[in-house]
């Protein structure tokens, strides 16, 4: 067989390169499949090739990721469904501050947000609710929608709960809850004031809208669930009790989280299956998918040539620097759940975790794909009859994304000094 390989391993590759080829594209030409749909359809053909047993495919997906990430699926359903965010968001926008303040504030809080829980439905649940208070208050909505989706990225980097990469890079890599948030914070922080400058300009020159009555949100209330403070509270207490125990136990992250979620389970009020409607299944296949056909070609022993012939040419992934590229550039070519499943293998060396972790995250503000937050945010603003294209994000996200890698690399570099 041509350079070695035999016909399993070529099966395996191609079924590879068809999945990562979707990732990049956000599915594949002329079928109805997004990304989850390819994941899945690779992991199925492993099988189904007999490539990998549906025992060795199910020891390949890493259960203490998935259990980590369906257990704050639920907190964040909790807290969603309590009203918690809407409330927030409109305690916000009811703050007598002016528009800078104002943009100060959905960054700050958007960040914070976004550390404990899904940054993703931050985005998903707030979204809608600040652009009806920007339209109200006859403020151009496209800065601080943008300010959302930036600082949920940026803030989520903060903590290994921030989002579903964060996850997997500490428990795969059995990261320090506490010493991974000490690495994070200070660029995390820096970013979000970077972020913050960014806007400030085009916040102070775009004040006023010409028509606010043109917009059909403006004379409208957006929908939300009611605020149940008991509810609220209950959702409260349990995250950040979790957040405590990750930091001063050694309690098992993704245990202690499952109890968690089997906790808020227990309710009254809120029927079980009102919470798992929210859940976000299609980012678990993903993860199931991608674990199953990842693993295969591992077993092929190509990773390892492939990281041989690279090591022989000089470049090694153990280096910060080489680590630190390919997560940007894998990053906005498949996003960054994939390239993280990509680069953990190869990962190696004290910064790597904190590397694959803040790049990984900060990158995903360049591009409008680079992650599902941003996604979330241009799609709930469209549905209001707000437009933010491709050129209006590149506007903010690219100056973002190069100052705050610019914050990441030289906190990095402080690091390994």
């Amino acid at each position: 067989m041509p350079f070695g390989l035999s016909t399993d391993a070529w099966l395996v590759l191609a079924i590879f390169m068809l999945v990562y080829t979707g990732m990049m594209l956000g599915g594949l030409p002329r079928l109805m499949l997004d990304r989850t749909g390819v994941a899945l359809l690779g992991a199925i053909a492993i099988i189904g090739l007999r490539e990998m047993t549906p025992e060795e495919a199910a020891r390949a997906v890493h259960l203490p990721t998935m259990l980590l990430l369906f257990s704050f699926m639920v907190i964040s359903a909790q807290m969603r469904l309590g009203g918690f965010y809407s409330a927030v968001t409109r305690r916000i926008a009811a703050l007598r501050v002016g528009p800078m303040g104002l943009l100060a504030t959905v960054i700050f809080v958007a960040g914070a947000l976004s550390a404990v829980f899904s940054n993703d439905i931050v985005c998903l649940a707030v979204a809608p609710l600040l652009a009806e208070a920007c339209l109200r208050r006859r403020l151009d909505p496209v800065p601080y929608l943008l300010a959302l989706a930036c600082a949920s990225n940026i803030g989520s980097a903060a903590t290994l709960i921030g989002n579903p990469q964060n996850m997997l890079i500490g428990e795969v890599l059995k990261l320090s809850f506490a010493g991974y948030a000490r690495e994070a914070l200070l660029p995390v922080g820096l970013s979000l004031l970077a972020l913050w400058a960014v806007l400030a300009r085009p916040v102070h020159r775009g004040v006023l809208l010409v028509d606010p009555e043109a917009n059909q949100l403006a004379a409208m209330t957006v929908e939300a669930p009611r605020f149940d403070a008991w509810q609220t509270f209950k959702g409260l207490f349990v995250a950040l009790g979790l957040v405590a125990v990750f930091l001063f136990t050694d309690w098992p992250r993704d245990v202690a989280a499952l109890v968690a979620a089997g906790f808020l389970l227990l309710s009254r009020r809120f029927h079980s299956s009102r919470v798992m409607g929210l859940v976000d299944w299609e980012l678990l296949i993903l993860f199931m998918g991608l674990f199953v056909v990842n693993h295969a070609l591992q077993d092929t022993g190509l990773v390892q040539r492939a990281l041989d012939g690279l090591a022989a040419k000089g470049l090694h992934f153990s280096e910060p620097g080489v680590l630190f590229g390919a997560t940007l550039v894998l990053s906005n070519l498949v996003s960054n759940v994939p390239a993280v499943m990509l680069l953990l293998p190869a990962a190696e060396g004290p910064q790597a975790g904190a590397t694959l972790a803040l790049v990984s995250t900060l990158a995903g503000n360049l591009l409008i794909v680079g992650s599902i937050a941003n996604i979330i945010v241009v799609d709930a603003a469209r549905k209001c009859g707000i437009t933010i294209d491709w050129k209006t994000h590149a506007r903010v996200g690219v100056p973002v994304t190069l100052l705050t890698l610019g914050i990441t690399a030289g906190w990095l570099v402080r690091q390994t000094s």
